[in-house]
């Protein structure tokens, strides 16, 4: 990890949403890199583009949980940006010092502030998206429910909350997707060329997830099939591994319900709606 931040921009002054003195969680170990989540925020971009461009107002979104430097919330304002130019993005941190170290790097549509769950921010206004990446990780899978609901509350009609997890360098990724309602689909993401099978990714299922990677769960069932899909396709590895991808999702959509289709498996990726994997 870099020892240090890039240089500041001007700090433009932005206004400030008062946090409650104890804001709702825990501080989380913080660590973060830069492009540790470009693959999220590119299926994020894909996700909510329609919702982003019509939106009345200003579109807010919220990086929480943002770690101990701000790289992950100045880029998905960069990111957000290249569909909506007035796209607001408040990185919310539990950690005092985290925010008062961050808040050097605000700009116009860039505010950080201090909060949790409750996310003291958007006065009222439903969010275009949360997105809760390595946060809930480490929390204990009773948690995670109450969690859901609680930022799920704060969501516009068609916003998502992206929560999930990936490795340090942002090589491989599963998130789960939820609208209002609850939980929606699962994502899958990997750089292609360093993954031996999928079920590598397993290490990285969120934790609703990750204690349910057990026979007689459905997603030890997908990632079981998935496995053998990638075995068939491996002739196809020989033109390459997007190749294989593709074959062995293709595959795999016979049985499963998958929510995308070939233009994102290309990208490494493969979307499953949640009833599907759900724990049971």
């Amino acid at each position: 990890m870099p020892s240090s931040l890039p240089s500041c921009p001007p700090r433009i002054p932005a206004p400030r949403v008062p946090a409650p003195s104890r804001p709702v969680g825990t501080v989380t170990r913080g660590t973060t890199n830069p492009n540790r989540l470009r693959r999220m925020d590119r299926w994020i971009a894909a996700a909510l583009g329609p919702a982003l461009r019509r939106s009345p107002t200003p579109p807010a979104a919220v990086d929480l949980g943002y770690g101990a430097a701000p790289w992950t919330a100045v880029e998905l304002l960069e990111r957000l940006g290249k569909v909506r130019a007035d796209a607001r993005v408040y990185g919310v941190e539990i950690d005092p010092e985290r925010v008062a170290a961050a808040r050097p790097y605000e700009r116009t549509g860039l505010t950080f502030v201090r909060g949790g769950f409750e996310l003291p921010v958007g006065g009222g206004r439903g969010l275009t998206l949360i997105r809760a990446a390595n946060v809930l990780r480490q929390y204990p899978e009773p948690e995670v429910g109450p969690a859901w609901q609680q930022l799920c509350s704060r969501l516009a009609p068609e916003g998502l909350l992206v929560e999930g997890t990936c490795d340090e360098i942002g090589r491989r990724h599963v998130w789960v997707a939820l609208g209002p309602e609850g939980p929606r689909t699962v994502t899958f993401a990997a750089r292609l060329a360093t993954l031996a099978a999928p079920s590598d990714l397993a290490e990285r299922l969120p934790k609703a997830l990750i204690h349910r990677n057990v026979p007689g769960e459905p997603v030890h069932a997908f990632l079981r099939d998935f496995d053998r899909a990638w075995a068939t396709a491996a002739p196809y590895g020989a033109l390459s591994a997007r190749q294989r991808w593709i074959r062995a999702v293709r595959a795999l959509s016979a049985d499963w319900p998958l929510a995308d289709g070939p233009r994102r498996w290309r990208q490494g990726e493969v979307t499953v709606r949640w009833p599907a994997v759900a724990p049971r």
